[in-house]
C-alpha cells in the first residue's frame, strides 16, 4: 500500500506562533519542548507530523537502537562509546526523523524503560528494555492530551527533554542513555490544565485558535481539498517553499552555537520576567535562550531587541502567577516599555 503524501509544514494557514514554537525547538531541542493549547481541528497534530517530515534525513549509526550520531561522540550511547573505545568502525545510514507518538494511557515504564534485575544480578551486566524515551532520541515525541498524562509521567518527559538524557534506576542499578529530542504537548484546555509547576517546565508555550478571517478560513478549505483529491500533486506545488525552510533550520543550527546577546539585552531579560512576576529563574534562562534560535533562525548571531521579545510572547504567559481559573494576560505594553527603553 502506498504511503500517503504527509501535508506540507510550509502550507500551513496562519498559526505563525505555533509554526514559530515547533521550528525553535527544532533548530534547538534542549528549549524544553512546546506545549500547544487549543480547540481542535486548529491543525495541531497536522503542524507536528508536517515538521518531521520537512527536515533532512539524520545520520545514525547503523544497528544502535539510539540512533546516535556518529559525528557527535559526546552523545553516545554505552553500546557506542564500547565500540569506539574498541577501536571499531561505526557505520552510518540514513533515516527520516519521524513523529513518536506517546499515548495517554502509557505507564512510566513504558516511558523510560525497564532494567533486568534478575539479569544483572546472574550475569553481572545491564540488561535493558528501552522504552518510548529511548525511541524518541533524535525524533519527536509528540503527546496528544499531555493534561490527561500522569503528572509524574509528564515530570519524567521533561526531565528528559531539558537534559537530553534519560536515567533508569533500579534496586540500586543503574542505566543512561541519550534522549534529546523535541517534546511536543497538546491539549485542550477545556479538558482541564496541567499543574502550573509542570506547565512552569515546558520551555514554550502558545495557544490556538481557528482563523476568524473569512478570506483565511476559506484558503484553509482551498488547500485541504486540494491536498486530499491529490496529496502528491498538492506537495509538488509546496516544494520549493518545503526546500527553503528546510535549508534555512539546517543553518540555524550551524549559526546557534555561535550566538551571542549584549548584558545590556541580559539586563532587560530579567526585568521584564520580574515586571512579569514570573517564579524563579527558569524563564529568564529560557527567553535568552529561546531569543538566541530566533536569531539563528533568522540568519544572524547577535541577539537583538525584536529577537527577544518574539522570544518572550511564547516563553513568559504561561509562567506568569495567576489565580485559578484565571486567564493568562500579559501587559505586553509594560514587557515593550522595558526592552525599548
Amino acid at each position: 500500500m502506498k504511503r500517503k503524501a504527509v501535508y506540507p509544514f510550509t502550507a500551513i494557514v496562519g498559526q505563525e506562533a505555533m509554526k514559530l514554537a515547533l521550528i525553535l525547538n527544532v533548530i534547538d531541542p534542549l528549549l524544553g519542548g512546546v506545549l500547544i493549547k487549543g480547540e481542535k481541528g486548529t491543525a495541531k497534530s497536522t503542524a507536528v507530523r508536517a515538521l518531521a517530515e520537512l527536515l533532512p534525513a539524520l545520520t545514525a549509526v547503523h544497528g544502535c537502537r539510539f540512533r546516535c550520531d556518529p559525528a557527535v561522540p559526546e552523545h553516545f550511547c554505552d553500546d557506542c562509546a564500547a565500540l569506539t573505545a574498541a577501536g571499531k568502525p561505526l557505520l552510518a545510514e540514513k533515516m527520516k526523523m519521524r513523529v513518536v507518538e506517546l499515548p495517554v494511557s502509557a505507564t512510566e515504564d513504558r516511558v523510560v524503560g525497564t532494567l533486568d534485575i534478575e539479569h544483572a544480578i546472574k550475569h553481572g551486566e545491564k540488561k535493558f528494555e528501552p522504552g518510548l524515551l529511548a525511541e524518541a532520541n533524535r525524533n519527536i515525541l509528540y503527546v496528544d492530551e499531555i493534561n490527561l498524562l500522569d503528572d509524574h509521567v509528564v515530570d519524567v518527559l521533561l526531565d528528559a527533554a531539558a537534559m537530553g538524557v534519560n536515567t533508569v534506576e533500579r534496586e540500586g542499578v543503574s542505566y543512561s542513555h541519550p534522549a534529546r529530542f523535541v517534546l511536543v504537548g497538546t491539549m485542550n484546555p477545556e479538558e482541564g490544565d496541567i499543574r502550573p509547576q509542570l506547565l512552569d517546565r515546558f520551555g514554550l508555550s502558545v495557544t490556538v485558535t481557528g482563523e476568524h478571517e473569512p478570506s483565511q478560513r476559506v484558503e484553509v478549505i482551498k488547500r485541504r481539498l486540494a491536498y486530499e483529491e491529490d496529496p502528491d500533486a498538492f506537495c509538488r506545488r509546496w516544494e520549493k517553499e518545503q526546500t527553503e525552510l528546510a535549508e534555512r533550520i539546517t543553518t540555524a543550527r550551524q549559526l546557534l552555537p555561535q550566538g551571542k546577546i549584549s548584558d545590556e539585552l541580559l539586563l532587560k531579560a530579567a526585568e521584564a520576567a520580574i515586571a512579569l512576576q514570573v517564579d524563579g529563574h527558569r524563564a529568564d534562562i529560557t527567553l535568552i535562550k529561546t531569543a538566541l534560535t530566533v536569531a539563528a533562525f533568522e540568519g544572524r548571531t547577535q541577539v537583538t531587541k525584536e529577537d527577544v521579545k518574539r522570544a518572550a510572547a511564547l516563553v513568559l504567559p504561561h509562567r506568569m502567577r495567576r489565580l485559578p481559573f484565571e486567564e493568562e494576560t500579559v501587559d505586553w505594553e509594560k514587557v515593550k516599555e522595558i526592552l525599548d527603553a
